[in-house]
């Protein structure tokens, strides 16, 4: 069984986004761009919410090509080009969407029908309100939190209308010199 992993950059304060939605606040360098893309190795499925597939689609696809490209957009835009995406969206529409199956009901059922089809991991980037559904439904196997050394005060908060308790198991934590601190949870 193929499990579903949650990445999400966090403020130190349990924030994912400003309350305007801005990330400009999250700490990037290349050793944190390495260690993801160890991470979409192991990945074959992409998930994310309408929201940032919508902001994914419009800037991965071509990344890789602009003449500016870092080795990080060459890397991820030839993932994200090649990688079977799934969006959780009760408006987008699936019909002319490359390599895209939208999901609009029966989110349990149609996300273990997933997770029981051969392949490698399910990754679920960002998209705070889709995780929270997953969440909710018990459906997230792995927990990675890339905790940034910021205090935003407000903003979208990393986990909201969560039901119930979810017990986790600290799997193993590493730090950057940008500060970021990266925690992998598992569900105990």
């Amino acid at each position: 069984m193929r499990n579903l992993i949650f990445f999400m950059h966090t403020s130190l304060d349990g924030f994912v986004a400003g309350l305007n939605g801005e990330m400009n606040w999250i700490n990037l360098d290349d050793a944190l761009f390495d260690f993801v893309a160890t991470m979409t190795d192991q990945a074959d499925t992409a998930l994310y919410g309408r929201v940032t597939y919508e902001l994914m689609q419009s800037y991965w696809p071509k990344a890789g090509e602009k003449p500016n490209a870092t080795k990080h957009d060459k890397v991820h835009s030839n993932w994200y080009n090649n990688v079977s995406k799934v969006v959780l969206s009760k408006t987008l529409q699936e019909t002319r969407l490359r390599n895209t199956k939208v999901i609009s009901d029966h989110l349990s059922d149609n996300i273990n029908k997933l997770k029981q089809l051969d392949g490698k991991n399910i990754l679920i980037f960002g998209s705070p309100r889709a995780s929270q559904s997953l969440l909710n439904h018990g459906l997230i196997d792995e927990f990675w939190l890339f905790v940034n050394p910021i205090i935003l005060g407000q903003g979208m908060p990393l986990f909201k209308d969560i039901t119930g308790t979810i017990k986790l198991k600290l799997v193993e934590s590493k730090t950057f010199a940008s500060g970021v601190i990266a925690l992998h949870y598992e569900k105990s």
